[in-house]
C-alpha cells in the first residue's frame, strides 16, 4: 500500500520534487497537496512577463490541472493550512479539510518584507512575490498616474520595469549607492541605472523612504528623509524576503532564520522536511530558484529510500527585463589576496569583470554579453584552476587557446556537468542524452522533456547548439514546416510558385500545388492572401473572407465582444480638436476606458459592435484614419519630441517618425510591424527593441533592425549610418519591401533576420544600391492601391465587404 505525502505549499520547488519522485515511482506515495493559492503550480520567473503583459497567467501553467489528475495527486486550492498534528501526524485546512501524512512536506515560502514607516497599511501599498500581487498592480495600472517602487534589487527593477510597460510613471527609490548592490559591483551598477534610465524609468539612489503619504485615504505619494516628496499612486516594496517559518515553529520544528534542515532535507522531526525558501541549510536561505530544485531532487532521492545529500548551492543571478542583459556570480568584492580581469567597451554598452583569487574564479559579472556566464560558473562552482588561460579567459569559451573557436567546438569542450540552463538546473549530459535516447530533433522537444530554456529563454542558443553536436547533419533547425496541415509545402515554396506560376488567386494556388482541401482552411487562406496581396499589388483583389476576425471587422474585438478601436495618431503627435474629438466620442456613445497604449495612442475600450461605424464617422470628421492596432502590418511609429524641445536632441525625430508613417502606413506585412525614432543614443522611444529603430546622432541617422519586445526579448542589430532624412526613408523603405517578400506569414521581422542571417540583409540593403532602390520602388508602386482608410470606406459604403462581426466569429470557430 502507498504511503501518505502531504505537501504544504505548490510553488516551483514542490513542483519539480513531485516530478523527480513521480519519475523513479510514481506509484510510491498517494501526494495531497494544500495551497493557499486559489490555482495549480505556475512558474514564478514569468511573473515579471505577465506584469509587463507579454504573457499570460495560462502561458506561465507548470502543472494544469490534467497533470495532477494524471498522477493521482489531490490538490487543494485556496487551502491554508492553520493546523498541522505531529502526534495524530495531520494537516488541517483554515476551511476544515483534513488529511493524513506518512511524510510531511513543508513547502511554504517565504514572505516579502514590509518596511514598517508610517502609512505602510495604507490601500495601495503593495508588495511583489505571487499572481495575485501581479493581479492587484495592473489593476491599479489601469488607472495610471505613478508607481513607486522601494528596492532596486531584482524583484523591484522587474516590478517597475513591467509596471513601466502597462503605462504607468514609474520611480525606483534604492536605499543603497549602487542598484542590485548584492549581485553587481560599483561599475556595472552604473550601466544598469543608465539603462534603467533610458526605459522612462526614474531611479534615485541613497533615498531613504520616511512615510508614506495618505491623499483621501490610500497612497498619495512618499516622503523621503531629506524632505523630498514624491506623489504617487500605488508603492510596492521590493526590499527582500523573509522565509515563511510560521507553522513550522507552531509545532515546534526548530527554526532560526528558517526552517533547519539537514542534508536530506529533513528537520528536527524525521517524518517532516522542509523544502525551498522556507529552509535553512547550513546557515543559508536560498531564493534563487535553482538551489530549490537541488533541493527538490535531493529530497525525492530521499522519500525512496536514497543516499544523495544537499550540499549547498553557488547561485548565479538574471536580471529578466526586457532588452537588459545580466549575469553575476559569486563573490566579487575587492580585497588584497583578489586580482580582476577587467573588459569595457562603453560603447556596446558592455562590462565583464571576473574575481581571481589563487588562479580561480570566484566571482563574475556580465553585463552587456551574457553568452558565457554559465562557462564561468561552471569553472567557479569546480575550482577550476584558469592559469593556463588568463590570456584570453576574459573573452570567453570561443577564444582559448589564443584563437576564436568555432561555437561548435567551444560547446563539444564544456564537460558533461556543466550547466546549460541555470533556471532548471539542466547540465549538458541531461539534454544529450535526452536527445539521444527520447529522439528529440527540436528545441521546442527539448525543452518538454527537459525544461532547458524553458523558463527565461537565454540558453536557448545553447541548446541550439548542442542539438547540432549530438545530431551532426542530421539536425536541421530550418526544417520545412508546412503552411497547414492541408499541405505539405512550406512558406518559401508557396511564395515562389505563385511568383514563378503566376498565381493570382486563392483557388489557383490550391490548385497549382494540389492542396489537400479544395477550399483550404482558416490557418493557410490569410497566408495565401497575404502572398497574394503582397506579390501582385493592384491585380489581386484582397479576400477579407480570408483574413482574422479583428482585420476583418477594422477593430480589436475584447474578451466580452465589445470592440477596441484605436485612430492612427502620426508618430505619437495630437492637438485639441482631435483629443475633443476623443473626449466627444467617448461621451456620446458611452465609451468604458480609455487607454493610452504603449505606442503613444489612445485606445478607446468596450465599444458596441453597433456603435463601431458612428465612432469611425465622428473620429473621421477631424481627419482620423484607422490606427490598424489589429493589422499585420504598420502599427506604429514610435517618437521622442527630438531636437525641437529637447536639450539632448540631436534630430528632429518627431517629424522623421511622422513622415515614416505616413509614408508605409496601410501596407501588409508578414506580421505586425512596429518602428520607432529617438532624437538622440538616450533613446527614450526605445527604438532598440522595435522591428526597426532609428537614433539620431550628430553624424546623422543610425538604422538599427530585428528587435523583440514580447513573447521573445532580443535588442536590435545595427544595419548602417546614413546621413539624410532622404536616406533614412530609402533604406528603411528598401528593409520592409523586402521583408515583405521574404517573410513568411506570421513571422516576425526578427524571426526573419535570423532565418535570412542578419549580415546579409545588412549587406543587401546598405551596400546593393540597385537593389535597394528597386525594393523602394516596389513599395511605392504598391501603396498606391494599399493607403485607403478602412473606416472611411466603411463609412461611406465603398466597402460592401460583410460587416456582421458575429456571423464572422461563428464561421471562424465553425473553420
Amino acid at each position: 500500500m502507498s504511503k501518505k505525502l502531504v505537501i504544504v505549499g505548490n510553488g516551483m520547488a514542490p513542483g519539480r520534487m513531485l516530478e523527480y519522485l513521480f519519475e523513479a515511482d510514481r506509484d510510491a506515495y498517494e501526494v495531497t497537496i494544500f495551497n493557499a493559492e486559489p490555482r495549480v503550480n505556475y512558474n514564478r520567473l514569468m511573473l515579471s512577463p505577465v506584469l509587463s503583459g507579454e504573457k499570460s497567467y495560462e502561458d506561465i501553467i507548470t502543472h494544469g490541472d490534467a497533470w495532477y489528475a494524471e498522477h493521482n495527486v489531490t490538490l487543494h486550492k485556496g487551502a491554508k493550512v492553520t493546523k498541522i498534528d505531529r502526534d495524530a501526524k495531520t494537516v488541517t485546512s483554515e476551511a476544515g479539510i483534513t488529511a493524513s501524512y506518512d511524510k510531511l512536506v513543508i513547502a511554504t515560502g517565504s514572505s516579502p518584507f514590509i518596511i514598517p514607516i508610517p502609512g505602510h497599511n495604507l490601500n495601495g501599498v503593495m508588495v511583489y512575490r505571487d499572481l495575485d500581487d501581479v493581479e492587484g498592480m495592473l489593476n491599479a495600472a489601469k488607472g495610471g498616474g505613478r508607481a513607486i517602487v522601494i528596492g532596486g534589487g531584482l524583484l523591484g527593477l522587474e516590478a517597475a520595469a513591467g509596471l513601466k510597460e502597462q503605462g504607468m510613471d514609474v520611480t525606483v527609490l534604492h536605499l543603497m549607492p549602487t542598484l542590485m548592490e548584492r549581485q553587481m559591483d560599483e561599475a556595472s551598477g552604473h550601466l544598469l541605472k543608465q539603462a534603467i534610465q533610458a526605459r522612462g524609468i526614474d531611479v534615485l539612489t541613497e533615498a531613504n523612504s520616511k512615510a508614506i503619504i495618505e491623499k483621501d485615504g490610500r497612497v498619495g505619494g512618499i516622503e523621503l528623509e531629506d524632505g523630498t516628496v514624491i506623489e504617487a499612486s500605488i508603492v510596492v516594496m521590493a526590499v527582500g524576503i523573509r522565509p515563511a517559518m510560521g507553522l513550522a515553529k507552531e509545532i515546534g520544528i526548530e527554526c532560526n532564520r528558517g526552517v533547519l534542515v539537514d542534508d536530506q532535507m529533513v528537520t528536527s522531526d524525521p517524518d517532516v522536511y522542509a523544502l525551498g525558501e522556507c529552509a535553512e541549510h547550513r546557515g543559508l536561505c536560498y531564493g534563487l530558484v535553482a538551489p530549490l530544485y537541488e533541493m527538490g531532487k535531493v529530497l525525492a532521492d530521499h522519500l525512496l529510500q536514497g543516499n544523495t545529500e544537499y550540499h549547498g548551492s553557488v547561485t548565479a543571478t538574471k536580471l529578466k527585463v526586457t532588452g537588459i542583459d545580466l549575469y553575476s556570480a559569486g563573490d566579487f568584492a575587492e580585497g588584497e589576496d583578489r586580482e580582476e580581469i577587467v573588459l569595457r567597451d562603453a560603447t556596446a554598452g558592455v562590462y565583464k569583470r571576473l574575481v581571481l583569487k589563487d588562479e580561480k574564479i570566484i566571482g563574475a559579472v556580465l553585463y552587456g554579453e551574457t553568452a558565457d556566464g554559465p562557462w564561468f560558473f561552471d569553472m567557479l562552482k569546480k575550482g577550476t584552476d584558469v592559469s593556463e588561460m588568463r590570456e584570453t579567459l576574459i573573452f570567453g569559451p570561443a577564444f582559448q587557446g589564443g584563437a576564436p573557436l568555432d561555437p561548435m567546438e567551444a560547446v563539444a569542450a564544456l564537460p558533461d556537468d556543466a550547466e546549460i540552463c541555470g533556471c532548471n538546473g539542466i547540465c549538458k549530459s541531461t539534454i544529450t542524452n535526452s536527445i539521444t535516447e527520447l529522439g528529440l530533433t527540436s528545441l521546442d522537444e527539448v525543452r518538454a522533456h527537459t525544461k532547458a530554456s524553458a523558463s527565461c529563454g537565454t540558453c536557448s542558443n545553447l541548446v541550439g547548439n548542442l542539438l547540432q553536436l549530438t545530431l551532426g547533419d542530421s539536425y536541421n533547425p530550418d526544417a520545412v514546416t508546412p503552411v497547414c496541415g492541408c499541405t505539405d509545402h512550406g512558406h518559401e515554396v508557396v511564395r515562389q510558385a505563385i511568383k514563378q506560376k503566376r498565381l493570382k488567386t486563392i483557388p489557383e494556388v490550391l490548385q497549382a500545388l494540389e492542396w489537400k482541401s479544395s477550399t483550404g482552411c482558416a490557418k493557410c487562406r490569410p497566408a495565401l492572401n497575404y502572398y497574394l496581396v503582397a506579390e501582385w499589388p493592384g491585380e489581386y483583389e484582397d479576400d477579407y473572407q480570408s483574413r482574422f476576425i479583428n482585420e476583418r471587422v477594422h477593430a480589436n474585438i475584447q474578451k466580452d465582444g465589445t470592440y477596441s478601436v484605436v485612430p492612427r495618431m502620426w508618430g505619437g503627435v495630437t492637438n485639441a480638436a482631435e483629443l475633443r474629438a476623443i473626449a466627444d466620442v467617448v461621451d456620446k456613445f458611452d465609451i468604458p476606458s480609455v487607454k493610452m497604449t504603449g505606442g503613444q495612442r489612445i485606445d478607446l475600450l468596450g465599444i458596441q459592435k453597433e456603435d463601431l461605424l458612428g465612432v469611425w464617422e465622428d473620429l473621421g470628421k477631424v481627419g482620423f484614419v484607422s490606427g490598424q492596432a489589429y493589422a499585420k502590418g504598420l502599427r506604429t511609429v514610435k517618437t521622442c519630441v527630438g531636437s525641437d524641445w529637447c536639450r539632448f536632441g540631436t534630430q528632429d525625430s518627431t517629424g522623421l517618425g511622422i513622415k515614416i508613417e505616413k509614408f508605409t502606413w496601410g501596407a501588409w506585412t508578414p506580421a505586425k510591424l512596429k518602428l520607432a525614432v529617438s532624437g538622440c543614443p538616450r533613446n527614450c522611444s526605445e527604438a532598440t527593441c522595435k522591428d526597426i529603430g532609428i537614433i539620431c546622432v550628430q553624424a546623422g541617422y543610425e538604422i538599427h533592425f530585428g528587435g523583440a519586445a514580447g513573447l521573445d526579448i532580443k535588442g536590435t542589430e545595427v544595419l548602417g549610418l546614413v546621413e539624410t532624412e532622404e536616406a533614412v526613408m530609402e533604406h528603411v523603405v528598401a528593409l520592409i519591401q523586402l521583408y515583405r517578400e521574404e517573410g513568411h506569414y506570421l513571422e516576425r521581422i526578427y524571426k526573419w533576420c535570423k532565418r535570412r542571417g542578419f549580415d546579409t540583409i545588412r549587406t543587401l540593403i546598405m551596400e546593393d544600391g540597385d537593389l535597394r532602390k528597386a525594393l523602394y520602388e516596389r513599395f511605392v508602386y504598391s501603396q498606391k492601391f494599399a493607403q485607403v482608410d478602412p473606416w472611411s470606406e466603411r463609412v461611406s459604403g465603398k466597402d460592401k465587404h460583410e460587416f456582421n462581426p458575429m456571423a464572422v466569429l461563428e464561421r471562424e470557430a465553425a473553420e
